[in-house]
């Protein structure tokens, strides 16, 4: 057995235990991948990342969940990016390339007049995908009924870099009556049986915001919701300039607010820009330490 040692970050917020929480291991170049995936297991977030070495990019990050190794995660690249900064492992850098399977993504560090530090991230670009199942099964999978969708808008699977689906949902209240039932997803979600289920809509809690969500995981990643979600974020911006707001300039600016009903509060910033197709997408927020501990591992040889 072996100890590693990892830190507790909540992401997208200002405020520990009100954002999205993730583990970050900094000696992930001495870690075998079983090892890495027995972590996630261990410490149970929705994802947990390990930053490694690049040989194209400043570094790299692997993230995990506690059931399989995911291409890219928005909350604990945020994590890991403040991690990395707060403990004076990048130096002066404010322009940082990021290896992960998602692709190679520049990242941002600014420090604002209060002293707090807010990253930006590009995303992968954006993909969408008919869902072409039962709306009817899709609203009792997640606790709700046909007439909550709302079916001005379409329903689909969307990428920055991981696939959910995206449901357009009618009202807020709707999101409190929620109860998703993930094992079910698969059978429901046949285009793409592993996807996560991700409702939004654009009623909010805060007047400042401009959409509200919930993220139910796949039933394979061994978790059940995300507090607050930011490859999800993103993609929910490609989605409000492709189906809701598709005539503005060259440049969409949104804040997505989500966790209200797991008693959380988190916030992403979205920015979405024409000057490529079909789009350029950036999240930005915050993150916060929270405490470290230690897990004990079987050690494996790489």
């Amino acid at each position: 057995m072996k100890s590693v040692k990892v830190y507790h970050y909540d992401a997208f917020c200002k405020e520990p235990n009100k954002g999205n929480p993730a583990g970050v291991v900094l000696n992930g170049d001495v870690l075998t991948d079983a090892e890495m995936q027995e972590i996630a297991f261990k410490v149970g977030f929705n994802e947990t990342a390990f930053p490694v070495k690049s040989e194209v990019a400043d570094f790299k990050i692997r993230f995990f969940t506690p059931g399989h190794e995911m291409n890219l995660c928005g909350h604990a690249t945020m994590a890991t990016v403040y991690a990395l900064k707060t403990k004076g492992l990048l130096g002066g850098k404010t322009e940082l390339t990021i290896e992960t399977k998602a692709g190679i993504l520049p990242v941002m560090i600014e420090s604002t007049a209060k002293k707090e530090i807010v990253i930006t991230m590009n995303q992968a670009p954006p993909k969408f995908k008919s869902f072409k199942g039962s709306k009817e099964a899709l609203a009792k999978s997640i606790g709700l009924e046909i007439n909550d969708i709302d079916d001005k808008l379409p329903i689909v699977y969307g990428s920055t870099g991981a696939w959910t689906l995206l449901i357009p949902i009618k009202s807020l209240r709707a999101f409190k009556k929620m109860k998703p039932k993930n094992v079910a997803f698969p059978t429901v979600l046949k285009e793409m049986p592993k996807s996560s289920v991700h409702p939004f809509c654009t009623e909010t809690n805060h007047a400042d915001a401009d959409m509200h969500a919930r993220h139910f995981s796949s039933p394979y990643s061994g978790t059940i919701e995300d507090a607050v979600t930011g490859t999800a974020s993103g993609v929910m911006g490609a989605y409000y300039a492709e189906y809701i707001n598709r005539y503005f300039k060259e440049s969409l600016r949104l804040v997505v607010e989500q966790g209200h009903e797991i008693d959380k509060d988190g916030r992403v910033e979205v920015q979405v820009d024409r000057n490529s197709q079909p789009y350029t997408i950036k999240i930005a927020g915050n993150a916060v330490y929270v405490k470290d501990f230690d897990i004990k591992i079987k050690s494996v040889k790489k």
